[in-house]
């Protein structure tokens, strides 16, 4: 039986070059950079990564890099989503050859469908795949995956490894763990939701697939050892300093625009992703990634105990960002 998938895995942004292609020399050296901080493994071709804005060819580039830079030292966990079935199951056991982990698969989008829809498709892609397979529930720019469904999917195919979660809805959760881990011990649950991080890994998920573990991966492993090691006070200290900086992130331009400020934070200018700015926003985005970067080095300041900014400090720059947001 195979190990669950567990600990932080960073759904990377995908660098992009001035002309909007693809920056290998960028990614392989952030892939090295995330891996130095210690991340568990790489998410490439999730909403971070943007998947949807790049070409199936561009998609399957992506992975093969990754793959090849990871080089075994950690997992890749590929978003395998296509526009219909047929090729998601191609896309499926490409990077299965290429050696990926698994595969991660959003429910159907565009066309809203019903929960018997979606169980049919996921059941369709595992009798076609030789890769095994998580689901991904991320009712904001998808069919929402039902506590049922994912529940008969588990029980029915063994093929199917897993759910990551975006939804942030923690009883749900609880629900799914609870029907599906006597049956299962292998299936894994990973939360996409950053802001219930810690209460997600407390209440027993196995990790997480983080956008804010791009741009601080310390802080997202510090919280995902913590509630490994117990230490539930400790963690949620760590999550209410991720919180403003996630809310932050997120409510900046068009996503992941807040996650970019981030990462050149950190000292890596990934682009500027392929969506078009109005002048309006990327005024907005010039002003707030001030505040975001500030927040940063905030952040990592009190990681090492040395911060000159409370808590309270950090949370009024968040509510100025989100504020400008409003506007």
């Amino acid at each position: 039986m195979n190990r669950r998938i567990s600990g932080i895995l960073t759904p990377n942004i995908t660098p992009v070059d001035d002309r909007g292609r693809v920056d290998e020399d960028k990614l392989r050296g952030y892939v090295d950079w995330l891996i130095d901080h210690g991340v568990d493994g790489l998410y490439p071709n999730g909403s971070t990564g943007e998947f949807v804005r790049f070409t199936a060819e561009e998609r399957r580039h992506i992975v093969r890099i990754v793959v090849d830079q990871a080089a075994g030292r950690v997992p890749v966990l590929a978003g395998a989503a296509e526009a219909n079935v047929e090729e998601t199951i191609e896309a499926c056991n490409a990077y299965g050859d290429m050696g990926v982990r698994a595969v991660a698969i959003v429910a159907p989008f565009y066309y809203p469908i019903s929960s018997e829809g979606v169980h049919a498709y996921y059941a369709h892609i595992a009798r076609g795949v030789r890769v095994d397979v998580t689901l991904y529930n991320i009712p904001l720019f998808a069919s929402p995956i039902e506590v049922d469904v994912v529940i008969r999917l588990a029980e029915e195919y063994p093929r199917i490894i897993g759910l990551k979660d975006s939804s942030g809805d923690l009883p749900n959760l609880m629900r799914m763990m609870a029907a599906i881990r006597p049956m299962r011990d292998d299936f894994s649950f990973l939360t996409g939701w950053d802001a219930a991080l810690a209460p997600m890994l407390i209440a027993g998920a196995d990790g997480g697939t983080n956008a804010t573990s791009g741009v601080l991966p310390e802080l997202t492993r510090a919280i995902h050892r913590a509630c490994a090691d117990g230490d539930h006070k400790l963690a949620m200290e760590l999550q209410y300093m991720l919180l403003p900086l996630f809310d932050a992130m997120i409510g900046l331009g068009e996503f992941p625009a807040g996650f970019r400020a981030g990462a050149r934070a950190r000292g890596w200018d990934l682009g500027r992703g392929r969506v078009p700015l109005s002048d309006k926003q990327q005024a907005l985005i010039v002003t707030a990634e001030r505040e975001i970067n500030a927040m940063v080095r905030s952040t990592q300041a009190k990681m090492t105990g040395s911060s000159e900014l409370p808590l309270e400090a950090i949370q009024v720059i968040a509510r100025r960002v989100m504020e400008q947001l409003e506007k």
